[in-house]
C-alpha cells in the first residue's frame, strides 16, 4: 500500500487544529497511561496501523508491561492486567469507536461514571474522539508505522 498524501502539509491548519484537540483532551484525564491504553485500543478496532505502533511505543516508553500491552485485545478475559477504572475506560472506549453497532449502553456510560468525575470522563470522551479522527485520516490516507504524517 502506498501513502496517498503528506495530510500534515496538505491541510495543514486542521492538522494543528487536531494537534492541539487532542493535547487539550488528554491534559484533562491527567492518567496518560490510561489515556494510552484506551487510545491503542480504539487503533485496534480501527485496524490504524500507524496509530498502533505509536502507542505501543508510547506505552513502552512509560514503562507500562509488555503483556499489559499484548493482552489489550483481550482485556476483558485478562482480568488481573487491568485495574476496574481501566476496564471501565476499555469498555467505554469500544462503545463511543463502534457506534455503528447502535449506542453507547447505558451500563457501560454507568460503569464509566463510577470510576471518574464528570470532568475525567468528559476528557476520556474527548480522547477517544481525537483518536477515532486520527485513525479515519491515517487509515484513509494509507500512514504507515514510522512515517512522518
Amino acid at each position: 500500500m502506498t501513502h496517498r498524501m503528506p495530510f500534515s502539509s496538505t491541510a495543514p491548519a486542521f492538522f494543528q487544529a487536531q494537534l492541539k484537540l487532542t493535547m487539550a483532551a488528554k491534559k484533562g484525564l491527567g492518567d496518560d497511561v490510561l489515556a494510552e491504553l484506551a487510545v491503542l485500543r480504539a487503533s485496534q478496532l480501527n485496524r490504524c496501523a500507524f496509530c498502533i505502533d505509536m502507542h505501543v511505543q508510547n506505552l513502552r516508553a512509560a514503562g507500562v508491561d509488555q503483556q499489559r500491552i499484548d493482552l489489550l485485545p483481550a482485556w476483558e478475559e485478562a482480568r488481573d492486567l487491568y485495574s476496574e477504572r481501566e476496564r471501565a475506560a476499555l469498555a467505554f472506549t469500544e462503545a463511543v469507536t463502534l457506534l455503528t453497532e447502535g449506542s453507547v449502553p447505558d451500563a457501560v456510560y454507568e460503569r464509566a461514571a463510577a470510576h471518574f468525575t464528570d470532568v475525567e470522563l468528559a476528557h476520556l470522551l474527548a480522547v477517544i474522539v481525537a483518536i477515532n479522527n486520527w485513525n479515519r485520516i491515517n487509515v484513509t490516507v494509507r500512514a504507515q508505522p514510522g512515517e512522518k504524517m
